[in-house]
């Protein structure tokens, strides 16, 4: 984590949402490492707050399952193994091929106004892959998911799938070196949306299903080439 002082402006959100939102994005990007413990002393002199803001943020992003609390030890970031993995995607699968049934069933203006937004995103994405810009394609990547599933209306799905975007985000900057087109990523997503927009049910679930399951493929992979000797570079 950057060592510079950082001062909060509340902008009427509590302390520790501000920094509880810091933080995860911080490890989202891998500042702050998988594995890595969260010195509270150190963070708090960091983001010039007290100790109280601070573990209330922590502790959100413990119920989030990005932080992982052991006692006697305290808090550390969690570390994705391959069944976790597993796990998030076989999760994501189920919620965004629930959302795609209620969506496809809340009517054409529902479904044109998802439209509306997830083509504006697979235009962005298109855009970054022609600068190679694959954090921002990362970024996007997980807007468009958590768009879809938000378009479905159903707030407890959406409640849910958020924090499995987080994980996720955590792991997808990894997919750089399993995916040497990124045109590729881009393809997927725009299939997704021509599927939806034709109201082909059964199409948008499948491919839904094949887009989720080759990307945890491919995170997998990446997971095992670099906690391979061959494969560390450090």
């Amino acid at each position: 984590m950057a060592a510079t002082k950082r001062r909060f402006a509340l902008e009427g959100r509590p302390t520790a949402q501000l920094i509880a939102d810091h933080l995860r994005e911080q490890i989202v990007r891998g500042t702050i490492r998988p594995g890595q413990q969260i010195n509270e002393s150190l963070v708090a002199s960091q983001l010039n707050t007290s100790r109280g803001p601070l573990r209330e943020a922590l502790q959100r992003l413990c119920q989030e399952g990005i932080l992982i609390y052991r006692r006697n030890y305290g808090v550390f970031v969690l570390k994705i193994e391959p069944e976790d993995l597993r796990e998030i995607y076989s999760a994501r699968e189920t919620i965004e091929s629930a959302a795609a049934c209620i969506l496809l069933d809340r009517g054409p203006g529902s479904v044109l106004h998802a439209i509306e937004i997830l083509k504006k995103i697979v235009g962005g994405m298109a855009k970054h892959a022609a600068d190679s810009n694959w954090e921002a394609i990362a970024g996007l990547d997980m807007q468009f998911h958590s768009s879809f599933v938000a378009a479905a209306g159903n707030s407890r799905l959406d409640r849910i799938y958020t924090s499995l975007a987080t994980e996720s985000r955590m792991c997808i900057l990894n997919l750089e070196v399993s995916y040497p087109k990124m045109e590729v990523l881009v393809e997927e997503h725009q299939n997704i949306l021509d599927l939806l927009e034709a109201g082909d049910r059964e199409g948008l679930l499948a491919s839904i299903r094949r887009h989720i399951q080759k990307a945890a493929e491919h995170l997998i992979a990446a997971q095992a080439r670099q906690d391979s000797p061959l494969g560390r570079t450090s």
